[in-house]
């Protein structure tokens, strides 16, 4: 009898199968998984059309107009798509005026975000203030979550008492909030603001480890996104993600493995789906085999796997899990999405 995926170490989210004897890979033993997700892309940067047929189930998109990207949530097929709608960030602030920011994809606030005063003439009701309306417009689209940027060396950020209402605006809807955070003070920012996720490990500033405690205790959960600081070169910026995401993960904290698709484009041979540079980075911070599996199938932003309305399918990675770590990356990278009823566990 073979030995069960989980006794080296995958986790129990794997599951030994093998493929029906009626399809194109009659008979194909290997491991099965949950469908995988890639917590962080730009479909306006990439095209949704472009992902279909490939190796993900589903993809989380950080900021895009939003008639564009809740347009392409409705298309049939995979992957299924999660979004935020529009990048929300102070008058001014990052990515406003960037070239690849698509117009649209960027709701600028009013700094001044306190809420209209007295009641509205032909309603007898309160103005929403800019920060709700924000948040409300991108409800309207069908957004599963709200992201905001803190770029201090790009343009203002929302002060602290417009991020705490749009925190609360969004809790209030049930949605998580998710932001870009670079430069110095920007993580304790989002922190302290209690911002549920942060879109990037942050990359240019070091984390010390008692802010770190803070993000584990609070439940934030950090977007890998490590090989785009430096594209697969390596340097400063990707060596203090990786020793930052490497502290973060031995403190508890919760990992979503992320690849920001659409940032520039991947080594040649690379290809679309899951990114296999992406989790040796990971490997590299100290993720093992279940951390990598439940990093890319972690349902995030939804509250469980069953909210992605992906029934039916399921991923499954052909041949034997390797032993060692370091070959998991190659080895997870030619998973397929199939349908559960091509798969019978062994």
């Amino acid at each position: 009898m073979s030995t069960a995926p989980h006794d080296l170490g995958l986790g129990p989210l794997a599951r030994r199968a093998r493929r029906s004897l009626n399809g194109d890979h009659a008979g194909e033993v290997g491991v099965v998984l949950p469908p995988l997700i890639d917590h962080h892309v730009h479909l306006m940067l990439v095209g949704a059309e472009s992902l279909a047929g490939r190796d993900l189930a589903g993809v989380v998109d950080l900021g895009a107009p939003p008639e564009f990207v809740a347009h392409a949530a409705e298309r049939e097929g995979l992957p299924r798509i999660a979004h935020a709608g529009a990048f929300v960030t102070a008058r001014g602030g990052y990515p406003s005026g960037r070239p690849w920011a698509a117009p649209g994809s960027v709701r600028e606030v009013e700094r001044d975000s306190a809420p209209a005063a007295g009641p509205v003439a032909d309603t007898h009701r309160a103005l929403p203030s800019p920060v709700a309306s924000a948040v409300q417009e991108q409800l309207a689209f069908g957004a599963s979550l709200i992201k905001t940027t803190l770029h201090a060396e790009h343009g203002p950020v929302l002060d602290p008492e417009a991020l705490d209402e749009l925190v609360a605006e969004a809790h209030a809807a049930g949605l998580p909030v998710v932001a870009h955070v670079e430069g110095a003070g920007m993580a304790a920012l989002a922190i302290d603001a209690g911002i549920d996720a942060l879109a990037h490990t942050p990359f240019t500033e070091r984390v010390d480890d008692a802010l770190i405690a803070r993000a584990v205790a609070a439940g934030q959960v950090w977007i890998s996104t490590l090989w785009i600081n430096g594209y697969g070169a390596g340097g400063a910026e990707f060596d203090c993600a990786v020793d930052n995401l490497r502290r973060f993960r031995a403190a508890g904290g919760r990992v979503l493995y992320g690849t920001d698709l659409g940032n520039g484009e991947r080594e040649p041979g690379a290809g679309l789906g899951v990114h296999a540079a992406e989790l040796a980075a990971l490997v590299e911070a100290g993720l093992g085999a279940s951390d990598l599996i439940a990093a890319l199938t972690d349902p995030w932003p939804h509250a469980a796997r069953d909210d992605w309305a992906l029934d039916g399918v399921a991923s499954f990675v052909p041949g034997e899990p390797p032993t060692a770590d370091e070959s998991l990356p190659d080895w997870l990278a030619h998973a397929r999405v199939v349908p559960d009823d091509d798969l019978e566990l062994l």
